[in-house]
């Protein structure tokens, strides 16, 4: 079995060396430890460093498209590299490498296909208590949105086997923690959570310039992906609870008309009725997303589809580099690692184990 750690990157020069002295090259259950850094459009050394320090792969996006863009492209480069578990870790050292024999237990025990680590924030002394409250309330509001018991939702450090890799598709541009439990809590992927350790803070976090943008950049997340996927229950819950207001906007204002005073509460009838057809606006509005909804879950098993017919056709990543060049200095071409006694175009397996898995591919087709 072949494991594969990646790390998303952007400027991350000073911090790599120590992040990748840290990773382990064997774990238990697996033959094959690869690391993977995604080069998120960097303006210093971080290739040149990830090179030199004995990097197995690089994916290089050509300019800054955002961790949640450069986690997709890690996954999509991972599964074309034939890994069948994936890690994925932050590059400011922010989580303890050798914790990563422990997150995969859960997946080689075969009782998860997604392990989240849990940082237990209490315990995190350079977290503030307004910070540590935040993070609470956040991982309570995913939780509910998601039907998963993931106590630290915002943690980077996670790991998923091949199938549901295949099945991950972020939509989001600014992180993919939140979505992609959502996502899976609603494709009924079996997520676990271990708790792991965490290293000393280095460097002040690149993803939010404030905590009020922390907060509201995550608020709109978890709205935009549960509205995705629960439609009807977001906008007719805004619908009702707008509609009893309008009811009651409008029973004030039949009250004060059976006082005789109904004149001078004309404004509580326009008022109810910019309510009312508010909520009937937002009712259709659940309709119409119920209906994307539908069209959203055929485009997801497309994608999951298309994703399978790839993988079996052995199709290059994209924006993929060797991390060691061949001989001569030179890098070679980007292609997918072939097992022995495996046909072309086929992910990297071992044994009798890897027709075997290949061959079911086809079946899921």
């Amino acid at each position: 079995m072949k494991l594969i750690i990646q790390i998303p990157c952007f400027n991350e020069e000073a911090q790599l060396p120590l992040t990748l002295s840290r990773l382990p090259r064997q774990v238990p259950g697996f033959g094959t430890v690869e690391w993977l850094v995604i080069d998120d459009g960097s303006s210093d050394e971080t290739v040149e460093v990830a090179r030199r320090l004995g990097v197995d792969h690089l994916v290089r996006l050509t300019n800054n498209k955002g961790l949640a863009a450069a986690f997709q492209a890690g996954i999509d480069t991972a599964l074309k590299l034939g890994a069948d578990v994936i890690v994925n870790t932050d590059a400011d050292n922010q989580y303890y490498g050798p914790d990563v024999p422990k997150l995969v237990a859960p997946i080689l025990e075969g009782r998860a296909d997604m392990v989240v680590g849990d940082r237990e924030v209490g315990g995190i002394e350079h977290f503030s208590p307004l910070k540590k409250t935040l993070q609470r309330l956040g991982s309570w509001v995913v939780r509910q949105a998601s039907s998963t018991d993931v106590p630290d939702t915002t943690s980077g450090f996670r790991a998923y086997n091949r199938e549901a890799a295949i099945q991950m598709m972020v939509v989001s541009k600014f992180t993919y923690t939140l979505e992609t439990i959502i996502q899976a809590g609603k494709l009924l992927v079996a997520v676990e959570h271990v708790p792991i350790r965490t290293n000393p803070k280095t460097r002040e976090s690149r993803l939010f310039p404030s905590m009020g943008a922390y907060v509201r950049r995550n608020a709109v997340s978890i709205f935009r992906v549960y509205a995705q996927y629960e439609p009807l229950r977001v906008f007719w819950t805004l619908a009702l609870v707008i509609g009893l207001a309008s009811i009651a906007v409008w029973i004030r204002f039949a009250v004060a008309y059976a006082e005789g005073n109904g004149r001078g509460h004309v404004q509580s009838l326009i008022l109810g009725a910019v309510l009312f057809i508010a909520a009937i606006v937002l009712w259709a509005l659940g309709v119409i997303g119920d209906l994307l909804a539908a069209q959203r879950v055929m485009t997801q098993r497309t994608f999951e589809r298309v994703r399978r017919i790839e993988l079996q056709l052995g199709v290059e990543p994209s924006h993929y580099e060797p991390g060691q060049p061949e001989a001569g200095g030179v890098a070679a071409p980007a292609r997918p690692r072939i097992a022995p006694g495996t046909a072309p175009g086929t992910p990297a397996r071992a044994g009798e184990d890897s027709e075997r898995e290949a061959g079911s591919e086809v079946v899921r087709l």
